[in-house]
């Protein structure tokens, strides 16, 4: 990163740390998990009273274009009834931290009505909030108090299924083949003489069969249904106009109560081919697909998403994201024209290694993938279903596994992660990431460092545990709960030592009183660095332009207000563009860039 280098053009109020602990435990919940799961159907009657509330600010229209989310896994966020896992009161409790971090919206992971087989993600009643984490009462105080901050709040939306205890798939049991109950679901007739095989070759996501096998109404063996996923889980059937009609309902009843926008989850997947093709097994892995994979990516889902984004439209302020894994721009492309998704993940910069090839090539697919549409990128670096950045960066080659500070990788993969190494790259990564033009997803936990924990099999939750016997060990590892403060479990998460998952004795050091005073914390630049992208005229652009740099390293500015971010992988100090440097991921040595680290320049 010399300084005749040329670049190549191409298309709050501070809050004292005591806020950041717990307040006073409320009177504790009776209701167990097991009671939720005795009590999901959708017909459930309850007494809900309308609410006044709106989206936060109804005349910003684009909001959302440069945004910084941060998801929270409410299981995982704050306890503040003390049954170990966390709640809405804990999300409330905690606002006074999100705002001190700076951040724009958050975007609450399933809190709907569920049996929990699949953590949230199987809902029972999509219009009502589950007891595991509160009531609508309690949901309707955290918009506003959010609302209050300057915080939105967006919620996940999970179309593509249901759950198994949904009153529309109870119903579909005891219904006849042909029958309008079972028309909502994808219910097919088995192949071979007597329907004992499945309609197709097709897999679970989650490992196993997407297939299972019911008994008629009269007891003998009949149809198949569709689960993509778990078979608690059964797919909508999306050419039945009721499952709109319903879906509608859902969009209106959180918007009416001020919500500002969905994350739609396997945004990709509503739609299914009619003739449900085999798949290719062979290319097929858990927890992943392909571009010509039959189960996902079907052009009739564009349909599913303009109609939706009809009803979003109708509430100024409200925006959409969709979880779409497409690697193809122009597939991906589609699904950010403007009458459908406002944005649309893209998750290249967190599958990319940590090297200035992959990293690039990354960032100028993402660009380009949108461009044509005229969209907005998305940036993100981890989340509930993608390892922690930490371990990710920190895994080490077997090559290098003998050093001192290697600790066993606890998700599945092979070789070690050396962790102070990780949060090295990871504090490198934050700077790249914030630099680019768009909108930033930040995962709960990110900012406090954290990698995956190392959890026992006994301890694992996960569907896919189980599924692919016990071969795979599944998302648990970057889903364990939140250190807040102390120095031993639960730190500050619950009063019971006995959270949902385990956490890490290990883990004093990532606390928030830990990092919250201490300058050179993870989370202290975290908080500079957001600062500094919402105050500094520099970050204006919507593209970038790249410099010649040395091997191991990139650098880049944006294109109108010329911020240089330059990132340097490799295992030497190297020299850093021309400019004032205004923050770095690690103090600079001799004046030089620091290896595994990034740098802004003016």
């Amino acid at each position: 990163m010399t300084d005749e280098a040329e670049p190549e053009h191409t298309d709050a109020d501070a809050v004292d740390a005591d806020d950041t602990a717990d307040a006073d435990a409320t009177e504790e919940d009776d209701t167990t998990e097991g009671d939720v799961a005795d009590d999901t159907s959708a017909s459930t009657v309850v007494a809900v009273p309308p609410s006044e509330a709106t989206q936060l600010d109804p005349s910003d229209t684009t909001w959302w274009t440069s945004a910084i989310f941060y998801q929270i896994y409410p299981r995982s966020f704050s306890d503040l009834n003390g049954d170990g896992v966390g709640d809405l009161a804990g999300v409330i409790d905690k606002l006074g931290y999100l705002e001190l971090l700076g951040i724009d919206a958050i975007w609450l992971s399933p809190i709907m009505r569920s049996p929990m087989a699949d953590h949230g993600y199987d809902v029972a009643d999509p219009r009502d909030i589950d007891p595991l984490f509160g009531d609508i009462a309690l949901f309707d105080e955290l918009i506003a108090e959010a609302h209050d901050r300057d915080i939105r709040v967006t919620m996940d939306l999970v179309p593509n299924h249901t759950s198994d205890q949904h009153e529309w798939f109870v119903e579909a049991l005891a219904a006849e083949p042909g029958s309008a109950a079972r028309a909502r679901y994808i219910f097919r007739d088995g192949r071979g003489e007597n329907g004992e095989e499945p309609p197709n070759n097709w897999h679970s996501v989650f490992g196993g069969p997407a297939w299972t096998r019911v008994p008629d109404p009269d007891g003998s063996p009949g149809q198949w249904y569709l689960h993509i996923f778990a078979a608690e889980q059964p797919d909508l059937n999306w050419e039945n106009p009721e499952v709109f009609v319903d879906l509608e309902k859902t969009l209106r009843f959180w918007l009416d109560r001020g919500v500002d926008g969905f994350r739609i989850d396997v945004a990709h997947g509503m739609a299914k081919p009619a003739d449900l093709p085999d798949m290719d097994v062979e290319s097929a892995g858990l927890l992943q697909n392909s571009d010509d994979d039959p189960r996902f990516n079907n052009y009739a889902v564009h349909d599913i998403h303009r109609k939706i984004r009809t009803v979003l439209d109708e509430y100024p302020g409200a925006a959409n994201v969709g979880e779409i894994w497409v690697d193809d721009n122009e597939r991906f492309a589609e699904y950010l024209r403007p009458d459908e998704l406002h944005l649309g993940f893209n998750f290249r910069l967190a599958k990319a290694t940590f090297d200035p090839v992959s990293i690039r090539d990354a960032i100028e697919n993402s660009l380009e993938s949108v461009l044509s549409v005229g969209g907005t990128p998305t940036w993100t670096l981890s989340n509930h279903d993608v390892d922690r950045e930490v371990t990710r960066y920190g895994r080490l080659t077997p090559a290098d596994a003998d050093t001192d500070d290697a600790d066993t990788d606890s998700d599945g993969e092979s070789g070690s992660v050396d962790v102070d190494l990780g949060i090295l790259r990871a504090r490198a990564m934050l700077l790249v990431e914030l630099a680019l033009p768009g909108t930033v997803f930040i995962y709960n936990g990110a900012e406090l460092g954290l990698p995956n924990a190392d959890l026992p099999d006994e301890a694992l939750q996960d569907p896919v545990w189980e599924r692919s016997g016990h071969t795979e060990r599944g998302r648990d590892a970057c889903r364990v709960p939140l250190p807040w403060e102390g120095f031993e479990p639960p730190y500050g998460f619950s009063t019971t030592p006995d959270t949902w998952l385990p956490i890490p004795d290990s883990w004093t050091r990532f606390t928030v009183e830990a990092q919250l005073e201490d300058v050179g914390s993870t989370l202290s630049l975290y908080r500079q660095a957001i600062e500094m992208r919402y105050q500094r005229p520099e970050f204006d652009g919507e593209t970038v332009e790249w410099y010649g740099a040395p091997e191991g390293c990139l650098a880049f500015r944006r294109s109108v207000g010329h911020l240089v971010c330059a990132l340097n992988t490799s295992d030497v100090p190297v020299p850093l563009p021309p400019g004032e440097v205004l923050l770095s991921s690690y103090p600079l040595i001799d004046g030089q860039l620091a290896p595994n680290s990034a740098a802004w320049l003016v």
